[in-house]
């Protein structure tokens, strides 16, 4: 599932901006959590007037699995991130469930466990080829353009057969906007690089990001010779450092800090309508012993690269993964299948 005081923003750039939204970060939640009274209140207020609404975020009932009320999978969550280009048409069009010329450049499943004892982070390449509902087999980042959210939602739930709870969506540019009100994010870049589109160079090794240097590390793709399978290691690489910046002390046992927090990060927030602030303080409860070791984030395995029928690079799904996955996710047993497969860190 990142990057002052500024001038008031007018409504409607609010109601633009507020669809550029921000990744929903667990750790977030646990940061409001450990402060009482009138500050959570605050928070929880902050939170809920100032986050956007994804209108239509799921697709009709029938066509969807059926959430388990009993059973290891019952009280586990299910969380999709996404993130958009927005350069293209509106995404309110995607939010609402219409086709436009959205894409999904960033796909990310997050499970909860049922015993909150870990957050699990899956990334899903952009290019996997899959079938997508109604339109036949397509790049996975096409459900988007094809149907909305709804499609996107019920395409991965056709895949791992499991349902999906709660939605987010994510801009990049959301990622400048937390890494700028935790003062800066420590990461260690695997790979240093000349981002493709900007003057931006970024050394490897261990650093202090800004907010911009934040947004170029974790879009930049084309100056690496694996392309986005780079990226979304060094998307995961950069979530479980913002989660350890929020777990930190310096964060936690500031109010202020807290506050410019969840104040500045809520307007770039889209999320369900389900995903309310009541529901974050009692995700958040369960998630109080959480840390940065006990948040593990993945890629989906795959088959490697290939070209489709009509002459496309795509990337050829691992059809064995995806089931062991889906029936780790049912059986709320995904620890002990990465574990076992050497995934996960």
């Amino acid at each position: 599932m990142s990057e002052h005081m500024a001038a008031p923003v007018p409504a409607r750039h609010r109601r633009k901006t507020g669809r550029n939204v921000l990744l929903f970060l667990p750790a977030i939640l646990v940061a409001a959590a450990v402060v009482a009274g009138l500050f959570v209140f605050n928070l929880a207020h902050s939170y809920d007037t100032k986050t956007q609404k994804i209108a239509q975020a799921f697709p009709s009932g029938a066509s969807r699995p059926v959430k388990p009320t009993e059973g290891p999978a019952s009280n586990a969550m299910n969380i999709l991130i996404l993130g958009s280009d927005t350069r293209a048409a509106p995404l309110q069009q995607s939010e609402e469930g219409q086709p436009s010329d959205q894409r999904s450049d960033t796909m990310m499943w997050v499970h909860i466990p049922a015993d909150r004892k870990h957050v699990y982070l899956m990334s899903i390449l952009r290019d996997t080829w899959v079938d997508i509902p109604g339109h036949g087999q397509a790049k996975i980042n096409a459900a988007m353009a094809y149907g909305g959210v709804p499609l996107v939602v019920q395409t991965l739930e056709g895949l791992f057969r499991n349902r999906i709870d709660h939605v987010a969506i994510v801009d990049f540019q959301g990622f400048k906007a937390i890494t700028d009100a935790l003062g800066g994010v420590e990461v260690n870049v695997p790979v240093g690089f000349k981002a493709y589109t900007t003057d931006m160079t970024l050394k490897a090794g261990p650093q202090k990001l800004n907010g911009d240097q934040a947004l170029a590390f974790v879009r930049e793709r084309h100056a690496f010779a694996d392309g986005d399978y780079q990226r979304v290691k060094d998307q995961q690489i950069f979530l479980k450092a913002v989660m350890n910046t929020i777990l930190a002390p310096a964060t936690l046992a500031n109010p202020v800090k807290a506050t410019r927090l969840v104040d500045q990060a809520s307007p770039y927030l889209s999320v369900d309508k389900g995903l309310d602030s009541a529901t974050v303080g009692a995700l958040a409860l369960g998630l109080y012993a959480v840390r940065g070791p006990d948040v593990v984030s993945f890629t989906l395995p795959t088959l490697g690269t290939g070209t489709s029928p009509d002459g496309q690079s795509i990337v050829l799904k691992d059809d064995a993964a995806i089931s062991a996955i889906a029936k780790a996710l049912t059986d709320d047993s995904l620890g002990s299948y990465l574990a076992a497969a050497k995934l996960g860190g």
